[in-house]
């Protein structure tokens, strides 16, 4: 099977890194609710090793959370809390599965597909708590998550052509994520 050769940009390029937190602040900025963590799962999934990726997924749901709560100002209730930790850990879930998907992609499909399966395990799980807790479920209307899969997608797309300038900037280029074992 040939597998896409992508950098690996994560723990060797703080640009990278820092890039990517900040960006999943501006988000949160921008899009309270809707920031888009499964496409942030995604990128770092496909840019760093498994432990790189995992932090990365933590320190954007942190910086999420951190706006939400000192910007935003949140709600410091305990379902607003619950609602909190249950996207961190919603977050790494989609960071594990875009590693899986892109373990047996190929080509020029492993960024969509990690994407994809990434977005499908956020909305997935989003949908079964909210149902399972009694919760108002229109919210997931085709038209409500596809915008948030454009969301998912611009930011996914966007951050992926930011981590080739990273690279072009000094960082040193890995080799491929198939030699890591995704």
């Amino acid at each position: 099977m040939t597998r896409l050769s992508l950098p690996v940009f994560g723990e060797r390029n703080r640009l990278w890194s820092g890039s990517l937190i900040v960006a999943g602040a501006f988000f949160s900025l921008a899009f309270a609710c809707a920031a888009p963590l499964a496409g942030f799962a995604a990128i770092a999934a496909l840019t760093s090793s498994r432990r790189g990726a995992l932090t990365l997924t933590a320190a954007i749901w942190l910086a999420n959370q951190i706006v939400g709560f000192t910007i935003l100002h949140y709600p410091t209730d305990f379902e607003t809390l619950a609602w909190g930790g249950a996207l961190g850990v919603i977050a790494l879930l989609c960071c594990e599965t875009a590693r899986l998907v892109a373990r047996f992609a190929s080509g020029a499909g492993v960024p969509i597909a990690a994407l994809a399966a990434s977005f499908l395990v956020y909305e997935g799980a989003l949908f079964a708590i909210t149902s399972a807790v009694g919760g108002d479920v229109s919210h997931y209307a085709l038209a409500s998550v596809a915008r948030i899969f454009v969301i998912n997608a611009g930011a996914f797309f966007g951050l992926w052509a930011w981590g080739f300038v990273c690279v072009a900037v000094g960082a040193p280029r890995s080799s491929a994520l198939s030699s890591r074992g995704v």
